[in-house]
């Protein structure tokens, strides 16, 4: 980890968050156990990147507006984008993005995305907050990408870890190709509202569920910690890891790649809002540690 970092605490957690990206890259109770993944490159530098201003890739890497092509990164470039630290207390820190020559060579619109982290007590509340303060609407979509240690620290062995939805989630899941796109569905592997991880579930890249019901989930070991994840307003999930990796990526999501074939406006992209000019959007996410 390089760069500037900035550090919270509360009586009971401690976070770290990178300027770069705006990015969580730690997390600890307060025997010093760290839950997220630590960003081996050898592996996956990612650790907990914010995507923005679209989630997963397009069709040919590239997209649509007003006659005009545009270019532009895997789940956009706001992980890739060292923010402007606006406010910091002993237990929350506020960043902020905004539109400039750089962005708007990929993406021409004006835009404030601020990324705001609290610890209360055991929890952890991230919320996201995109203004459009330019003069026509802002299409986006955005989405949480946190890489949580797995096996989970204090717990059990890697294949007795499960994550347990609030809802049962009976629809088919979607899965990518290697470009990828959105290309086709699978049965849910929910079962009970219970989903037990394991990595050759990953090996055709991330599970994604685009007709969620559930809004909170557990991720849980036997006679470990857990990890209560709430998202009441990103109505899809992702979940992912490389096969084999110590990590296990639970995304809530507000977006979603491309349909294989979809050639339309980036406005009509599924998953895509659209923001009138002075308008905001917020977007939340809490973790809360349930201690064994």
């Amino acid at each position: 980890m390089s760069g500037a970092v900035s550090t919270i605490r509360s009586g009971g957690l401690e976070a770290q968050i990178a300027h770069f990206g705006a990015e969580l890259v730690s997390l600890k109770d307060g025997e010093g156990r760290e839950f997220m993944y630590d960003g081996d490159p050898a592996v996956w530098t990612g650790r907990a990147p914010l995507l923005f201003p679209m989630v997963g890739r397009l069709n040919n890497g590239q997209y649509r507006h007003a006659g005009h092509s545009y270019a532009m990164d895997t789940h956009g470039f706001a992980r890739r984008s060292t923010f402007t630290l606006v406010s910091q207390t002993g237990s929350s820190v506020l960043f902020r993005l905004t539109s400039n020559a750089e962005t708007r060579a990929s993406y021409p619109f004006a835009f404030e995305l601020d990324m705001q982290f609290e610890l209360d007590g055991l929890t952890l509340k991230m919320r996201a907050t995109v203004r459009n303060p330019g003069e026509e609407t802002l299409p986006f979509s955005f989405g949480y990408h946190p890489a949580f240690a797995w096996p989970l620290p204090g717990g059990g062995e890697k294949l007795e870890h499960r994550i347990i939805f609030a809802e049962d989630e009976p629809a088919d899941i979607r899965r990518l190709d290697t470009n990828g796109v959105i290309v086709r569905s699978e049965a849910s592997p929910v079962a009970d509202k219970t989903f037990a991880l394991h990595p050759d579930q990953f090996v055709e890249d991330a599970m994604i569920w685009d007709e969620l019901a559930s809004r909170e989930l557990v991720y849980q070991s036997p006679g470990g910690p857990a990890l209560e994840i709430a998202f009441g307003n990103l109505p899809m999930l992702g979940i992912w890891q490389k096969p084999g990796a110590n990590y296990i990526c639970i995304e809530p999501w507000a977006g979603i790649a491309d349909d294989a074939g979809f050639t339309g406006e980036f406005s009509e992209k599924r998953g895509i809002m659209s923001l009138l000019p002075g308008a905001a959007r917020h977007f939340t996410m809490d973790v809360t540690l349930r201690p064994r």
